[in-house]
């Protein structure tokens, strides 16, 4: 099993999570970071670091947010590591809660 990153993360990409991972499974996109599944180990470190609580444990992926198990997984092929906390953007907590951000997500 392992983590997921949601739609909720989409624009706000707060590296919290990054900093906890003793594997280096996230990787960074433009406005996004995934987790790759081939690497997570589901230590659960990630998970409550988040504030945006876009991280969910495989099993417990909303419903309505199923496809992002495979996003993570297409995207980590090709987006580099990132293993270091850096500033979210400037209008990050502006884009926290909001729904619908799928369309946003830059590749």
């Amino acid at each position: 099993m392992t983590f997921v990153i949601t739609e909720n993360c989409i624009k706000c990409k707060y590296t919290d999570c990054v900093d906890v991972c003793p594997v280096d499974c996230f990787h960074e996109g433009p406005n996004f970071l995934v987790i790759d599944p081939d690497e997570c180990i589901d230590c659960t470190l990630c998970e409550p670091e988040c504030p945006a609580n876009a991280i969910f444990s495989e099993d417990e992926v909303p419903e309505n947010q199923q496809h992002f198990i495979a996003l993570n997984a297409e995207l980590a092929k090709s987006w580099p590591t990132i293993t270091e906390v850096k500033g979210a953007s400037a209008d990050a907590d502006d884009w926290n809660g909001k729904p619908n951000k799928l369309d946003l997500l830059e590749r």
